[in-house]
């Protein structure tokens, strides 16, 4: 079978042996899969990565323990918990200490023509749902997390930094759950997409508004994000963190505690707001799709 393999900052598609499937475990074939912002920062460093990345998928279930889930449409959690932990009985295996993460730490990913997932990571893709906007599941359950981290005032302000695809997920979820959300961005094209669901939007040209919001959330996926959503918030007011960047992000820490400002790191979700989401067609993911490719071409 075909797979990526990432090394050193090196793509490449090779032909490997089909994975084995262990007890409690699925065997999926890959339908759709998304290319996301930490796959381009584990090919720069982060993580030290090396092997098949990818965590952002819809496939097809050929094999399980459980032969109910054979031919169905699935997406699946990242984070492989040792079910055992603390966390695990919690519900949040993506704190497991014990954990390994889909194309990301120690569980080769998404960019194959098979992989393996347990079978308790998996959910059902519903019917009507398209692959390309299935796809979207796991970053839109990171962009729903923010929801479940703070609890707003209703018709709360909130300000979003970024307009890459999490930006955009993050200011469309937090604008359809009834928020005033103002997002900024450099791409006017991208703005747009956010623009025509109601949310407001600004271009930026120059310098950013300081000590204006108290709601600051980070998805600039750049070093720089964490720093400029500083200077933005208010005194006493949060800044959500959601960028993922490679390296050591350096920030002046004095306007933190002079201001009393709170850092919120924020991560992966929960998959059943974001699978509502798609099946209400709340959210138009499809909008944030750039191009196709095949997993079979290698791209630099």
């Amino acid at each position: 079978m075909l797979a990526v393999h990432l090394e050193k900052g090196t793509v490449r598609v090779n032909a490997v042996a089909e994975p084995l499937r262990p007890p409690g475990f699925a065997l999926i074939r890959l339908l759709c899969a998304g290319i996301c912002n930490t796959d381009l920062e584990l090919q720069r460093g982060y993580y030290d990565f090396w092997g098949t990345p990818g965590h952002e998928f819809a496939g097809e279930v050929i094999d399980a323990d459980d032969k109910t889930w054979i031919g169905r449409r699935v997406v699946g959690e990242i984070n492989l918990g040792c079910n055992q932990c603390e966390w695990c009985r919690k519900g949040l295996s993506r704190h497991c200490p014990r954990r390994t993460v889909l194309g990301i730490v120690k569980h080769a990913g998404a960019f194959q023509e098979l992989l393996t997932l347990p079978e308790r990571n998996l959910h059902l893709i519903p019917d009507h749902v398209p692959l390309e906007a299935a796809v979207f599941t796991e970053p839109l359950a990171a962009a729903c997390e923010i929801l479940d981290q703070v609890c707003f005032p209703c018709a709360a302000e909130v300000t979003v930094l970024g307009d890459g695809k999490l930006g955009l997920l993050i200011a469309l979820v937090l604008n359809a759950h009834g928020l005033k959300v103002l997002q900024f961005g450099r791409h006017a094209d991208k703005l747009r997409i956010a623009a025509k669901q109601g949310v407001q939007t600004e271009l930026v040209r120059g310098s950013l508004p300081e000590c204006a919001y108290d709601w600051v959330v980070d998805a600039t996926g750049s070093s720089e994000g964490l720093a400029e959503a500083v200077r933005m918030v208010r005194p006493r007011g949060t800044v959500i963190m959601k960028s993922t960047v490679h390296g050591t992000v350096a920030v002046n820490t004095a306007p933190i505690i002079v201001n009393e400002v709170t850092l919120m790191g924020s991560r992966c979700g929960r998959f059943e707001p974001a699978l509502q989401l798609l099946a209400h067609g709340t959210i138009p993911v499809a909008a944030l799709i750039t191009e196709t490719l095949p997993l079979r071409e290698e791209y630099s």
